[in-house]
């Protein structure tokens, strides 16, 4: 890929890193296509576990390239529309993918950049990374990358960093809950390492699981079809190989002596 990089570790860890430190790792069409194929690619493969979206450089993602925007604006209606259809489907992949993902982010995250640590499950950040919702300066809006920052912030806060488009720091962007942990610059990769053995620690069928039932329920009152769902899922994943032998693991687990750890 000329893009980015995909290497898988001994432990089923995927790590597609973006590669044009050039530009911040702005993407433009054939960043958005390489990530869809990365992220197709790992999910096929039955020997990734979880997948780690990181920047090379100095920055995570300074989003859209602005010689790809440039193009657009040129480009008819038509044209932009299938663009944007490219995008959206890019980041419903990753949003969608039913292994765990985590998005490693330095620097600036900014546009789309956001966009995709919104779509990651969990994200991580460096103390000195700044995020924007930068399209407004623009004369454009978030469109495609504004589901998924509504729900990582909410509707109020994606408002105002959407009509705002001014750059927060990465310890406002936990509190709003744009990302779930900040550490010092010298820590991210033991971090990440850290979340990474977590994830691991859990059935990777129960994970897929998860992330499918979370996306259909939404915010709200608990209603007879929700629960429904809920009840059918749980009673058909309940009599899976992979709870038979979770149980069976930590019922031997509690009959064995303590030993310290």
């Amino acid at each position: 890929m000329q893009t980015l990089t995909i290497a898988v570790d001994a432990g089923g860890v995927a790590h597609i890193t973006m590669t044009r430190p050039e530009v911040f790792n702005a993407f433009n069409e054939l960043m958005i296509s390489e990530l869809s194929q990365a992220v197709e690619h790992c999910e096929a493969d039955p020997g990734v576990r979880v997948i780690v979206l990181a920047g090379a450089g100095k920055a995570f993602s300074a989003g859209a390239d602005i010689e790809w925007m440039r193009r657009a604006a040129a480009a008819s209606e038509q044209a932009n529309l299938e663009d944007a259809r490219r995008f959206a489907a890019m980041l419903q992949r990753l949003a969608e993918c039913p292994k765990p993902t985590l998005a490693r982010i330095q620097g600036l995250a900014l546009g789309g950049g956001v966009g995709l640590a919104c779509a990651c499950d969990i994200a991580i950040a460096s103390s000195e990374a700044k995020f924007a919702v930068s399209e407004a300066r623009f004369g454009i809006l978030p469109a495609v990358i504004g589901p998924y920052v509504i729900n990582a912030v909410g509707p109020r806060q994606a408002k105002r960093l959407a009509l705002t488009a001014s750059r927060i720091g990465a310890a406002e962007a936990l509190h709003m809950g744009l990302v779930h942990e900040v550490v010092e610059p010298g820590e991210l990769d033991a971090a990440l390492a850290r979340w990474v053995r977590e994830l691991l620690a859990s059935g990777p069928q129960a994970q897929a699981e998860i992330k499918a039932l979370f996306a259909q329920i939404e915010v709200g009152p608990v209603s007879a079809e929700v629960r429904e769902l809920t009840a059918q899922t749980i009673a058909r994943v309940r009599t899976g190989a992979e709870a038979r032998e979770g149980f069976a693991a930590f019922l031997a687990k509690r009959a064995a002596p303590w030993a310290p750890q």
